[in-house]
């Protein structure tokens, strides 16, 4: 073994060290908090307590700790009301130390619903989100989107991938492009590579970047794919094929062909079938649900939107949505 690789693998220990001690501090800090919260909550509830004595506490803090931080009143609170939100949630649980305090306090007061906390509190562990990167998430509405994405496939895309819809979503947020008010085919590719962070970060970190106007040849000529990808999860190359305007049926035809091409002579023996996505400005579901109804490839159709979509708007939706499940419910309940 050569001396720099020896180096390399005592570098690394000390890295594996590092992230294990930040790992512990942060478990403490958590269970902490949860500890100060539970306390303080059972001193409430019991009207032991009465709110003006947590002041007084954050104020003893202050004095016996000067160097303490996180324990003045209002973060005294927030670890109130952590313990509030997950006592006896034996679903999370386990998964509370596994984000960081900050990423707790981003979800306790940017959420409303418990259901909505656990969506981020689960996500943000499958992903690793930082700070940074969970805070976009909530602002560009990706709960709602979530909850109230119909992502169409064929019946051969399930029957390969039963997972497919729980990766993919029919409408993406990609407000971080900063394309001009007419742009081509070109510039959005252009733009999504030189954003490739962001756009992962939407679709989810299990995707791996392969290319861009990725070469196949099919006889003695040359096809360029948009952007190809590989999923981790799902095991499978994934194209891209960027539109900037409507779905049109004909499109499924030439990323069919693509599809075929990578499975017959890219694709390895122990990877799952491609999967393509056609990603367009905008879509007709109905036109989308007739045409890929009896498509054999495993693609998906979904639309972008270059703009944060009003949050408020979302939840409308989805409050529209729960209602008319209720309604729907009550009807079948009377039959």
């Amino acid at each position: 073994m050569e001396i720099e690789e020896q180096f390399f693998e005592i570098s690394q220990l000390i890295q594996k060290a590092r992230f294990n001690a930040l790992k512990s501090v942060n478990t403490e800090l958590v269970n902490l908090y949860w500890q100060v919260g539970e306390y303080i909550s059972k001193k409430v509830e019991s009207a032991e307590w009465g709110m003006a004595v947590v002041d007084r506490l954050s104020d003893y803090l202050h004095r016996s700790h000067p160097d303490l931080k996180g324990f003045n009143r209002r973060g005294l609170y927030r670890m109130k009301q952590f313990y509030k939100t997950y006592r006896g949630n034996e679903k999370v649980s386990a998964m509370l130390t596994q984000i960081s305090w900050t990423n707790h306090l981003l979800i306790l007061s940017k959420t409303k619903t418990i259901e909505e906390k656990e969506f981020y509190l689960v996500l943000s562990v499958k992903e690793k989100y930082t700070s940074r990167e969970l805070e976009r998430q909530i602002d560009s509405g990706f709960y709602e989107r979530y909850m109230l994405s119909d992502t169409k496939v064929s019946a051969l895309v399930t029957q390969n991938h039963p997972y497919i819809t729980q990766a993919f979503k029919d409408t993406y947020i990609l407000d971080f492009l900063n394309l001009p008010q007419q742009y081509s085919e070109k510039d959005l590719q252009r733009s999504i590579t030189h954003n490739l962070k962001h756009f992962i970060l939407e679709f989810g970190k299990d995707f791996t970047f392969v290319g861009e106007e990725y070469r196949i040849q099919v006889g003695n000529n040359d096809y360029f794919i948009d952007m190809l990808f590989f999923h981790r999860e799902l095991r499978c190359l994934v194209v891209f094929e960027l539109k900037i305007d409507d779905f049109k049926p004909e499109y499924l035809g030439k990323l069919n062909f693509y599809l075929e091409a990578l499975d017959r002579d890219v694709k390895k023996l122990h990877e799952n079938p491609s999967v393509g996505v056609i990603l367009c400005k905008s879509k007709d579901d109905e036109v989308v649900e007739y045409a890929i109804s009896r498509n054999l490839s495993p693609a998906l159709v979904a639309e972008y939107k270059t703009k944060l979509i009003d949050k408020k708007v979302l939840q409308q939706k989805l409050h529209e949505l729960f209602m008319l499940s209720m309604g729907n419910m009550d009807m079948e309940g009377e039959n």
